[in-house]
């Protein structure tokens, strides 16, 4: 297994909270999933923080297929999970997989932090390099 890419993002967690406030539930069901939405919601008072962290997840995994918003991705294509242990992980689907498919991409590592203004995540993408012809 080898390294395939990396990708980071940083979101500013005031921003992500006006998002939410002016688009009522628009702008969070365009970029969340339903599970990611309960995540969120368990986290209580740490909702916005977790939301903020999860979009910025979402970026970097988009930095790390090369594709950032483009070629028909959906922030809905990448759920940013969590595991029994608490660490986040990255569940891929639709056209994001068919992406990290063709790249040889068959596992992620992700961390994702935040304090009071910023979150921040940092994915690295691991896999077996297609040949090349």
């Amino acid at each position: 297994m080898n390294i395939i890419s990396h990708g980071v993002d940083i979101v500013n967690i005031p921003r992500i909270k006006s998002l939410l406030q002016k688009t009522e539930d628009h702008w969070e069901t365009r970029c969340f999933t339903p599970l990611e939405r309960q995540i969120a919601t368990d986290s209580g008072p740490n909702r916005v923080q977790c939301l903020a962290g999860r979009f910025a997840a979402k970026e970097a995994v988009m930095k790390a297929l090369g594709t950032g918003w483009s070629k028909g991705i959906s922030f809905k294509d990448i759920e940013i999970q969590k595991l029994p242990t608490g660490c986040p992980t990255v569940v891929l689907i639709g056209k994001c997989q068919e992406i990290a498919d063709a790249l040889g991409i068959s596992s992620w590592l992700l961390s994702i932090s935040h304090e009071e203004t910023y979150a921040i995540a940092s994915v690295i993408s691991i896999g077996q390099m297609p040949d090349s012809q």
